[in-house]
């Protein structure tokens, strides 16, 4: 009985051979290590052997640590590590310069823990930190040039910095449940972020007739829709930057990137 008990707390061993069985690949082409809802709670230091892979899914286990070997990972673009108990993430993460796509949702970081070397990530475009223990963002995150989403829901943040809301490429940023100092500003940060990327100016003396026409129509048509469209409260959706706990999707591919 003891010696079950203690196999029990040690969670499921993953060997070499169980690893190269859980590799897949991909819709682009890539090797994935899928490693996700496997009773894991300790870093498998076997799957060190397969560095080479694009893509490592160890979402859904009892992770608390992740080993400073991850930087042995160079290849990576795809890291999922969401519903876990992780504490704290290893300065090593800033060194896998491939990656574009960082889930650690749900976890239990704290802001403290946070490793500052998440801004050298400079290729990142999606950052999913929410559910977690978060009581401020880093402005140093401002740094990741190429964001395009961010999940920063279901934290205990109460701002977030400009450096962040500015990033010049990013599109979506959820913020929701988080306590912000009054509902103004919590629609704020959880509202659109929009983006003009071209604006050309011109009189209309300069346009010929029918271009001035096509224009006119056109200022019609989007005047009519907000007449007639009604207004949402909540104007974007998530769908790369879902909650997971119990809702969350069995199928990978929602996570993915499209």
């Amino acid at each position: 009985m003891p010696k079950g008990k203690a196999k029990g707390q040690k969670g499921k061993k993953i060997t070499l051979k169980i690893a190269k069985n859980s590799i897949r690949i991909s819709f682009d082409g890539g090797r994935r290590l899928d490693l996700s809802k496997m009773g894991i709670t300790t870093f498998p230091t076997c799957i060190l052997k397969l560095a080479d892979v694009d893509e490592l899914d160890l979402s859904r286990n009892m992770l608390k640590k992740i080993p400073s070997s991850i930087q042995k990972f160079q290849k990576l673009r795809w890291l999922d590590l969401h519903s876990n108990q992780l504490e704290e993430l290893p300065e090593a993460i800033g060194t896998l310069q491939n990656l574009f796509y960082l889930n650690i949702c749900n976890n239990k970081l704290t802001t403290r823990n946070l490793p500052e070397e998440l801004n050298l990530l400079k290729n990142l475009r999606i950052l999913n930190l929410g559910l977690n223990c978060l009581d401020s963002i880093p402005t140093s995150l401002g740094a990741l040039k190429e964001l395009k989403e961010i999940g920063l829901f279901d934290n205990a943040l109460t701002t977030i910095p400009n450096s962040v809301k500015k990033l010049p490429k990013l599109k979506k940023l959820n913020a929701k449940r988080n306590p912000f100092p009054d509902s103004t500003n919590q629609e704020e940060h959880s509202d659109s972020i929009k983006r003009i990327e071209t604006l050309y100016l011109v009189q209309e003396k300069d346009l010929c007739s029918s271009c001035l026409k096509m224009c006119q129509d056109e200022r019609d048509k989007l005047n009519k829709l907000e007449n007639v469209t009604p207004r949402p409260s909540k104007k974007l959706s998530f769908p790369l930057l879902l909650t997971p706990n119990s809702s969350a999707k069995d199928n990978q591919e929602e996570w993915r990137l499209r």
